[in-house]
C-alpha cells in the first residue's frame, strides 16, 4: 500500500530515536541502519518508501568499466527508475572501500524527485553531494568507482543495509541521528504514535529546561500529576 501523504507528513516531524522506541515496544530491535551518517545534517528529515539496490563482490571479468555503457546496468537503471518520493537504499556489504555512487548519479536522483539515498558503503564526490538538496547517508567518503569491488546485481529485492533488514516498500526515515526502517504494514500506526510521543517529549523537555522539574515521576509519567500537567500544556499550545 502506498505511503499516505499524511503519514509522510507526520514522520517528517518526529525523530529517529523516537521511532526506534516505538518499534522497540513492538519487539523490533534491528531496524536502525548501522554506521551511516548524513552528508548534510541540516536538511529536512528524509521520509520515503524503500527502493533497493543490491551489490555483490565484483568478479573482474564481468565488471569492466564498459558495463556502464549498458542502459540496463542495475546501478544505472535503479537511478532512472527509482520512483519519485522513494528512498534508494543500497546494500554495499558495509564496504566503503569503493563508492556506491557519486555526485552525478545522486544529482540525477535529486532532479527526478527521489526523497533520499542511503548506502552502508561510501559515496565519492561527497563534498559535492553534501551541497545538494537531497538527503544522502553513507559510511564515509570513498574515491574508487564501485566497479573495483562491487557488482550491482539486483533491483528492488529484500536486502540487508547496515545490518538492518530492508524490504521494498518499507518506510525509511533519516535525520541527523541516522536512518531507521519501519515495516510497511505498521507505518501509519508508528506515525500516529510517534507524533504523540514527540508531544510528550517536548513537554518533558520544557519542564526540565525551563521549570526545574526532576525527571522522577515526569519521565516516565508515573506521577498522576504529570498527565494533568501535560494535558494543560497541550491545550495551551494547541497540540
Amino acid at each position: 500500500m502506498p505511503l499516505k501523504p499524511e503519514t509522510r507528513a507526520k514522520l517528517q516531524t518526529v525523530s529517529t530515536p523516537t521511532i526506534a522506541t516505538a518499534l522497540y515496544k513492538r519487539g523490533l530491535r534491528n531496524q536502525v541502519i548501522q554506521d551511516v551518517a548524513p552528508l548534510n545534517p541540516a536538511l529536512p528529515t528524509m521520509v520515503g518508501e524503500a527502493f533497493t539496490l543490491r551489490y555483490m563482490p565484483a568478479r573482474e571479468d564481468l565488471n569492466p568499466i564498459t558495463v556502464f555503457q549498458n542502459p540496463e546496468h542495475p546501478q544505472r537503471k535503479a537511478v532512472e527508475i527509482c520512483p519519485p518520493g522513494c528512498v534508494l537504499v543500497m546494500d554495499s556489504r558495509k564496504d566503503a572501500r569503493a563508492a556506491s555512487a557519486g555526485g552525478i548519479l545522486i544529482s540525477r536522483l535529486m532532479v527526478r524527485g527521489v526523497a533520499g539515498v542511503v548506502t552502508d558503503g561510501g559515496f565519492r564526490d561527497s563534498a559535492e553531494i553534501a551541497r545538494l538538496s537531497i538527503p544522502a547517508f553513507h559510511s564515509r567518503p570513498s574515491a574508487p568507482t564501485n566497479l573495483t569491488l562491487h557488482q550491482a546485481i539486483d533491483i528492488n529485492v529484500p536486502i540487508g543495509c547496515g545490518d538492518a533488514p530492508v524490504f521494498p516498500g518499507d518506510v525509511i526515515v533519516g535525520d541527523a541521528d541516522g536512518v531507521i526502517v519501519i515495516p510497511q504494514d505498521i507505518a501509519d500506526e508508528i506515525a500516529d504514535e510517534t507524533v504523540e510521543m514527540t508531544a510528550f517529549e517536548d513537554f518533558v523537555t520544557d519542564m526540565v529546561q525551563n521549570h526545574g522539574r526532576s525527571i522522577r515521576g515526569l519521565y516516565p509519567a508515573t506521577d498522576p500529576q504529570t498527565k494533568v500537567d501535560f494535558a494543560a500544556w497541550r491545550k495551551e499550545r494547541g497540540r
